[in-house]
């Protein structure tokens, strides 16, 4: 299968070794993986801070860059989730019936990477070794909004090696929640201190999750306190071979 890849704006700039390894693992599986260099922000910051216009120009973009293709996978469920759950919204508020109908056309072939695997190619072992034990956070979008489900802890409970860790009140908010992270700091702050607590006491070695912007929400509160808990996208595990 010829799949195009979606990096995000946080993945290429913070976590561009999640895009990477997607690109490893969904190879190793014998998919073909190009990567359109036009590809930009896909403006969920800008339509939850309100700039609904700027967000719909955004929208325009990914349609003519990734409209062709079959499928489109990204390393990010909350970007996801935008594609799929706002651009149907912000084409209807512009009254643009034809970008409406394009992104309804396009929205199902954008998948995260786990339910791509899990859901649509029925893959749950891509051949991955790692030897850690390990605690999924699952963020909100990927419980609320692409609904993920079952998929990235059943591709976890496949790996070689790994032992899957519980932590307390895992489902809760990380607190980074894009721009909310900014605008209520001590809000945020606090709950992220919540859940970095609860990755201490489980005793994991690596905290992973489907979004990196969660991930460097947790892994910079992690490594403020001096923990000996790492992030790693679930992408870089699933590449993993030792």
């Amino acid at each position: 299968m010829r799949i195009a890849l979606f990096v995000t704006c946080v993945g290429d700039t913070v976590f561009p070794e999640a895009g990477r390894a997607t690109v490893q693992v969904l190879e190793r599986l014998g998919h073909e993986v190009v990567f359109p260099t036009e590809q930009t922000c896909c403006g969920q910051m800008h339509a939850n801070s309100g700039y609904r216009g700027e967000a719909l120009a955004l929208a325009r973009r990914f349609v003519e860059v990734f409209g062709e293709y079959e499928v489109v996978v990204s390393p990010s469920s909350s970007c996801v989730g935008n594609v799929r759950e706002v651009y149907p919204q912000l084409a209807a508020e512009a009254g643009d019936a034809s970008l409406e109908q394009a992104v309804r056309a396009l929205a199902p072939r954008v998948l995260e990477l786990s339910e791509l695997l899990v859901g649509h190619l029925g893959v749950t072992d891509v051949g991955a070794t790692f030897p850690h034990r390990v605690a999924y956070h699952p963020t909100c979008h990927s419980l609320r909004v692409t609904r993920v489900g079952e998929a990235p802890l059943t591709l976890l409970r496949s790996v070689r090696g790994l032992e899957l860790v519980p932590f307390a009140r895992a489902t809760e908010c990380c607190g980074f929640g894009g721009t909310f992270a900014i605008k209520n700091a001590d809000t945020s702050s606090a709950m992220l201190s919540d859940k970095c607590d609860e990755l201490d006491a489980s005793g994991a070695e690596v905290c992973t999750a489907v979004d990196a912007s969660c991930l460097l929400q947790i892994g910079g509160g992690l490594g403020r306190r001096g923990s000996n808990v790492r992030t790693m996208h679930l992408a870089e595990i699933l590449a993993a071979t030792q």
